[in-house]
């Protein structure tokens, strides 16, 4: 247990290799949960989804080349180590969404389970990768930048930004499948105010 006078102890590679393994892992669940509801979600991956339901495009392509403008931010305002986390936990995901469909295949999900517990998912994998300073890109780079250099918290960022995401989504889905949508995004982003907050985890 660290005190006030301890240093914070540090994640070795391994623990950080393991950390995007497995958070991006849960992330392709949920991203396979909300798939098979036809359901979106907020940030970039809101986007990629939005293409992937418009065009056919597969998720996991789409979403790593959404983020690739993102890492401009991260090359300029952000430590390499961080840059470089992200780059590899985008790639896995990119991978792992287009893989986890083969592996596991859903006969019947409720569209409200889906939206609910794919949030979650999605909050406990992005919490994951933020305690081991790394993020999944897009809006997420944006939201660590300004909880690290503004004090903001970066699930109220996402929330924000998510919000008028699933807006401009309503040109292009039936307003359910949206509603259902905003459910999992509140979810998804009360995981992560709750608790990604300051001076609660010390290890950097």
């Amino acid at each position: 247990m660290n005190t006030p006078d301890t240093p914070p102890l540090r994640h070795s590679k391994t623990e950080d290799a393991l950390a995007l393994l497995s958070g991006t892992a849960l992330i392709a669940l949920a991203v396979a949960l909300l798939q098979h509801a036809h359901l979106l979600s907020g940030g970039t991956a809101g986007i990629a989804f939005l293409l992937h339901y418009a065009t056919g495009w597969g998720f996991g392509p789409v979403f790593f080349v959404l983020n690739l403008p993102f890492y401009v931010l991260a090359w300029r305002r952000m430590d390499r180590a961080f840059l470089l986390k992200t780059m590899l936990a985008v790639a896995l995901l990119a991978l792992l969404s287009e893989l986890t469909p083969h592996v596991i295949r859903f006969e019947q999900v409720q569209p409200l389970y889906a939206a609910l517990v794919g949030g979650v998912l999605l909050g406990v994998g992005f919490l994951i990768l933020f305690r081991h300073r790394a993020s999944l890109g897009g809006v997420g780079i944006l939201a660590f930048y300004l909880q690290e250099a503004r004090g903001w918290r970066a699930g109220h960022v996402q929330m924000g930004v998510d919000a008028l995401i699933l807006l401009l989504a309503l040109a292009t889905a039936p307003l359910p499948q949206v509603a259902l949508s905003v459910a999992g995004a509140v979810v998804l982003n009360l995981t992560l105010a709750i608790n990604h907050r300051a001076g609660r985890y010390m290890a950097t």
